[in-house]
């Protein structure tokens, strides 16, 4: 078996049944199981080192927890308190990264940190120098090659930054800058990376029913549930909080789950023009509050979770502790029956016996590899997967016996990041910047969808920016296989407007039905 560089296969060839029969039929250097951020990471980075690189997931791609976090790429400000410095650095490093590498899909986002005032009376003056220090060394630990440095603004400047917040509590503020993406849209990115430039093999809705060893009780493979059976000389587990469920039972109990919700209110209820950050009373803990499509989302909360990993709730306490936080703040009470959207993800924090909090806990991961050769990658966060799968493929390396050299995903352009050559004729500027955002270079593909058929430019969702004909590209060429996949992942819809998603659901699925039969 050859490890040298795959060809790249052609755009059309993304697709689930080119990627099992590539499964059923090649022998590979490195089988990636999960198909969060994570083992996307991974893949890429395994199939630009040369390793012939597979990759499968139960579900779809970002089904778990990759997209149903904050959507932030940041340092983690508030890790600061917790002297994770060298972690902070780290994160600010691959976010620059990630602006760079992905610029369509990672944007710059202002943080307004309000300085609250209590009985008419300003912020304690201490609680404002902690806040300066703080954003001082967020700053030099690389916070300000983002552009900007922190600022301290007045009171009026907040107010126009937060309008859904009462102008009578907003003594002051600071401004910092951190990134925010579509974290379902960047997994796919990877994937798609890795399959179409690197000729990765890739299938999503393929569960892994059980791994292959050889008679040494060495890892070899894995049964996926189509009876296709992968061969690799080596496997990376990287399938998040499921884990310990491929590890042998002297191997579990490294991870700690922890829950975090988020829910949606219109943006009229909770206007914001910057994200906020704001304080939860009693807590020791902050809230955001972010624009996003015409709406505001707030979250997170941080909580041990014991329940069943697959597709957690959001409780209604969970949904009173953050709306118990927002209307001790806004201008208008904000009540359950207000809330259009909400999602629930299980961070796979490392078990700490030092933390009682999940809050505490560390955001660092951490990659094993157990006596049968698997290698297993935990922890981490949206922000560091870049180097959390660098770290992993080092340690597949030893597993394969040899030096595949560096990573070369530093400075890797992700898929669509070709430019914006600007709109076609006869398009409208806006139309055309929503589409960049989401489809990089292959904006144009999707707007020639819309105006060959024009039914295909109409919404999908009333009220949100997503388009008919979004459904159809996502089924041709980004493996979505139901309408699960359109509204939750290929599009936002069912986050941020659950009635609208449902309503629109039979839509959906007559369009991939159509999207299947037309070549």
């Amino acid at each position: 078996m050859q490890s040298g560089p795959a060809p790249t296969i052609p755009p059309e060839q993304f697709s689930r049944q080119r990627g099992l029969t590539r499964l059923a039929d090649e022998d590979f250097d490195l089988l990636v199981i999960g198909g969060g951020i994570t083992g996307a990471g991974v893949a890429l980075d395994a199939a630009s080192r040369g390793l012939r690189t597979a990759i499968v997931e139960a579900r779809d791609w970002a089904s778990g927890t990759s997209s149903r976090s904050s959507k932030l790429v940041h340092g983690g400000l508030r890790y600061l308190s917790q002297r994770e410095f060298r972690l902070v650095a780290q994160n600010l490093a691959e976010r620059q990264r990630l602006l760079r590498n992905a610029p369509h899909l990672v944007k710059p986002l202002p943080f307004l940190i309000p300085m609250l005032s209590k009985d008419g009376k300003p912020a304690h003056k201490a609680v404002t120098k902690a806040y300066r220090s703080a954003l001082w060394m967020y700053d030099l630990a690389g916070g300000a090659r983002i552009g900007h440095r922190h600022q301290r603004i007045g009171g009026a400047e907040a107010a126009d930054l937060a309008p859904g917040l009462r102008s009578e509590l907003l003594a002051s503020g600071f401004i910092y800058w951190d990134a925010w993406a579509d974290d379902a849209r960047l997994t796919l990115a990877i994937v798609r990376t890795a399959v179409l430039r690197f000729g990765a093999a890739a299938a999503n809705h393929s569960p892994v029913e059980s791994l292959v060893h050889d008679p040494a009780g060495q890892v070899t493979g894995a049964r996926l549930a189509e009876g296709v059976e992968s061969r690799a000389k080596a496997i990376v587990n990287a399938t998040g909080v499921w884990a310990d469920e491929l590890r042998p039972e002297t191997a579990r109990g490294s991870i700690r789950p922890a829950k975090g919700i988020h829910i949606v209110v219109p943006g009229e209820m909770l206007p914001m023009v910057s994200a906020v950050v704001l304080p939860v009373s009693g807590d020791r803990r902050s809230i955001f509050a972010i624009p996003w499509a015409g709406r505001t989302y707030v979250g997170t909360t941080d909580t041990d979770y014991q329940g069943p990993l697959d597709d957690p709730t959001c409780t209604e306490s969970d949904v009173d502790y953050l709306l118990r936080a927002v209307n001790s703040v806004s201008r208008r009470r904000i009540s359950p029956d207000d809330v259009v959207g909400r999602w629930a993800g299980l961070r796979p924090l490392l078990t700490s016996a030092k933390r009682a909090r999940t809050a505490d806990l560390s955001r660092r991961h951490a990659v094993e590899v157990g006596p049968d050769g698997l290698v297993t990658v935990t922890g981490g966060k949206l922000t560091t997967y870049r180097a959390m799968a660098a770290d992993t493929v080092d340690a597949a390396a030893t597993v394969l016996g040899r030096n595949f050299g560096r990573c070369r995903t530093t400075r890797m352009p992700l898929w669509g990041q070709d430019g914006d050559p600007g709109p076609p004729a006869g398009v409208e500027s806006e139309r055309w910047s929503y589409l960049v955002s989401r489809f990089g270079s292959e904006a144009g593909a999707i707007n020639e969808l819309c105006t060959t058929d024009p039914s295909l430019a109409r919404p999908l969702v009333t009220g949100l920016p997503y388009l008919r004909g979004e459904v159809v590209w996502s089924a041709r060429e980004e493996m979505a296989a139901d309408a699960d996949d359109v509204l939750e992942r290929r599009t936002r819809a069912a986050l941020l407007d659950e009635r609208g998603a449902q309503a629109a659901r039979q839509d959906a699925e007559s369009l991939l039905a159509k999207a299947r039969l037309q070549p």
